[in-house]
């Protein structure tokens, strides 16, 4: 099955990696809605380049044990090689969670004064009510709205100028990664009156930890829907008959994932050779499974560790360095 695709390239992924003097002339393949902002916003750029390892250690994090890692290229200008020209789940997943990596960083700078044109959420004054009862609005409530807003404009701007079924598809995982994060805002409070009787309640409107969205990004990625573009061009349909029609918060993709198993420069996957991996394990992180069945190689290392530990009075643990030899199993690489 073919698809019409436009040169993947987002590219204002290389932000994070010229560190906090963003040049926005200096940044490779930026649409012109993109360069203007990135102008218009300095400190609005920095605080994304910032939070960019963030949603990237987020995403290692989930596939640490698979065959696919979300390993990036240091000098490739969109992170992650050609992996990404081809429109997989996996592609699906770095762009939700970069998406929502970009909300949850501002909205975290907003609230905490690191920027001119936010702070916290203007629209929690008054009262209101939770299933607890009436409460009064206050503290600092993170701004989540101005960083989808924000997202929007920004981020999607260069799928906007596209329109192909790749840039359809993009912008939907988008949306569905900026989604995930106001998912997870929660009601914080603090408690007045006499002896801690809770009589008068203080909200506010706080961002989770990045790890809960995360977590509910890898869960659709395992669910994600194969789609087709649909006889107008402008959504999608599921490619096959079988398949639920995508909903909001689903991730969608439009080809099947390349072979992790091998290096292929075309594919750009990076083959699971020299991966460490689990003898014992019957998961994916098992020699049998990363290895792909060529193999693995054991060698002897040592690591050094903490160990009896004991507390002093008061108020210090002091540790002595223990050494120890470990067996290190590693995939075999192509024949």
């Amino acid at each position: 099955m073919c698809w019409l695709t436009s040169h993947v390239d987002a590219s204002w992924w290389y932000m994070g990696t010229i560190g906090s003097q963003v040049m926005c002339d200096n940044i490779p393949g930026l649409v012109n809605k993109q360069r203007q902002l990135c102008r218009q916003h300095p400190k609005v750029m920095q605080a994304i380049g910032a939070g960019m390892k963030d949603w990237i250690a987020e995403c290692q994090y989930q596939f640490k044990n698979h065959r696919w890692n979300c390993q990036t290229m240091a000098r490739d200008h969109n992170l992650f090689g050609r992996l990404l020209l081809r429109s997989s789940r996996e592609a699906a997943f770095v762009y939700a969670v970069s998406s929502a990596g970009v909300v949850h960083a501002l909205a975290r700078a907003c609230s905490g004064g690191q920027l001119d044109s936010c702070s916290c959420d203007p629209t929690k004054k008054g009262s209101s009510r939770d299933a607890q009862g009436a409460f009064d609005w206050g503290g600092c409530s993170d701004h989540v709205e101005h960083a989808v807003r924000f997202s929007q404009a920004f981020v999607d701007a260069k799928e906007r100028a596209e329109r192909d079924a790749r840039a359809l598809m993009n912008l939907h995982n988008n949306r569905a990664g900026r989604k995930a994060v106001k998912r997870f805002m929660t009601l914080e409070c603090k408690c007045h009156g006499v002896s801690g009787s809770c009589s008068l309640r203080t909200c506010w409107l706080a961002l989770a930890d990045f790890r809960l969205t995360g977590d509910h990004l890898r869960r659709r990625y395992n669910g994600a829907v194969q789609v087709a573009v649909d006889q107008y061009g402008a959504g999608f349909t599921a490619a096959h008959a079988h398949l639920k029609r995508p909903g909001k918060n689903d991730l969608v993709y439009l080809e099947d994932s390349p072979d992790y198993c091998v290096r292929s420069f075309e594919s750009g996957s990076l083959g699971t050779g020299g991966r460490v991996c689990n003898r014992t394990s019957r998961g994916v992180d098992s020699c049998e499974v990363m290895c792909c069945g060529r193999g693995y190689d054991t060698s002897r290392v040592s690591r050094t560790t903490k160990c009896e530990c004991k507390f002093h009075w008061c108020c210090a643990v002091h540790c002595q360095d223990c050494h120890l030899q470990v067996d290190l199993h590693t995939c075999k690489g192509q024949t």
